[in-house]
């Protein structure tokens, strides 16, 4: 994906199963970025990736402190992502992380702050708001097709993990649920597109108080569950759009991802966000016929790192990064605002806001 000249370094830490896409994409797709090598706790790990990729491995702090890299490439689990990326900041790092930015308000404040402090840039993914399916429909949003944006429904759908994880244990604790883990998704292609939200309303459970693994060498262990599984919350956002958004890891469901927007004349169906292609379908007011629309913009294929492409990308060029820390931010703002609403079983206004990144060129 061609942009500026200059090449930025990056160092990837977390060497796990998302690292395979990262290391394909920022060593053959992205022309702005070099990879100066992975780390992972589990040395070997780092060095059997750096060797199929050919980058250099090294220990987390190796890479930590090493000079020649500008940008952590966070992909450690989600309890680990403040601490890394402060880490990487402190050291005058700019820092991506995997989603989400943090697994609470504080951590995720505290980033902010460090980065601001230290003249460097956080951000996190979800990136696939920038992919070829949600940025088409953005530009089909920005032009009127559907008219002015009315109301959003937004469902994610399935049944956990546990039938096919070989270790399934992390996805049903704090920090993860079907909110943060696959939810988050939505929320960041909504908060793209719709702008911030501004108050939630929520109600949640957990269906099932554990879990059975039914695959791989941890077959037939039980795990608790200790985060709602089930979620259903109504969102308001700052432009009078309303919506509602469902999370859930405990029903029987294979139409699972829904994102429709509606508007004062027609319908938007949206591709799955946790995907970077189509398709997209339109409904005209007064039609009884959807049309699917051509995707006109970004990358269809599996493109995880166009966010550390884009932050590369402001960091040369001085343009504000699309999936920034600020988006980040509120996107855990919103999470954390649909899981404190169904706890406490009141409305929760949404403190933190943010301005909608600005579209990719097409």
């Amino acid at each position: 994906m061609a942009s500026s000249t200059k090449r930025t370094n990056v160092g990837i830490v977390g060497a796990g199963n998302i690292a395979e896409i990262y290391l394909k994409n920022l060593t053959t797709v992205f022309d702005n970025v070099n990879v100066v090598g992975i780390a992972d706790l589990v040395v070997e790990r780092a060095r059997e990736r750096a060797k199929k990729f050919g980058v250099g491995a090294f220990s987390v702090e190796e890479l930590l402190t090493h000079p020649e890299v500008e940008i952590v490439v966070n992909l450690t689990i989600p309890a680990a992502h403040a601490q890394i990326a402060s880490e990487a900041i402190a050291n005058g790092k700019s820092a991506y992380n995997e989603k989400p930015l943090a697994i609470n308000r504080e951590d995720g404040q505290q980033l902010l702050a460090e980065a601001a402090a230290k003249g460097v840039l956080v951000g996190s993914a979800p990136d696939t708001f920038l992919g070829g399916g949600l940025q088409s429909a953005r530009k089909y949003l920005d032009e009127g097709v559907i008219g002015e944006p009315v109301a959003v429904c937004a469902q994610m759908l399935g049944h956990g993990m546990e039938s096919w994880h070989p270790d399934p244990y992390f996805f049903f604790q704090p920090g993860a649920g079907p909110l943060f883990d696959v939810g988050v998704y939505y929320v960041q292609a909504l908060a793209s597109m719709l702008g911030p939200v501004a108050r939630v309303s929520s109600l949640s459970r957990a269906s099932f108080p554990e879990r059975v693994v039914e695959s791989g060498t941890k077959k037939g262990e039980k795990i608790p569950v200790n985060t709602p599984t089930h979620i259903m919350s109504s969102l308001q956002f700052e432009s009078g759009v309303i919506g509602n958004l469902g999370a859930s890891f405990d029903v029987w469901e294979t139409n699972h991802s829904t994102l429709v927007i509606y508007g004062s004349e027609g319908t938007l169906r949206l591709p799955d966000p946790n995907t970077f292609g189509g398709p997209i379908h339109l409904l005209k007011a007064g039609g009884n016929e959807w049309n699917e629309l051509p995707l006109t913009c970004g990358n269809t294929e599996n493109s995880r790192g166009l966010g550390v492409w884009d932050m590369a990308n402001a960091l040369q060029t001085g343009d504000k990064a699309r999936a920034s820390g600020e988006l980040g931010y509120h996107v855990l703002d919103i999470m954390a605002s649909v899981l404190e609403s169904g706890e406490q079983g009141r409305h929760v206004e949404v403190e933190s806001t943010v301005e909608r990144p600005a579209s990719l060129p097409q």
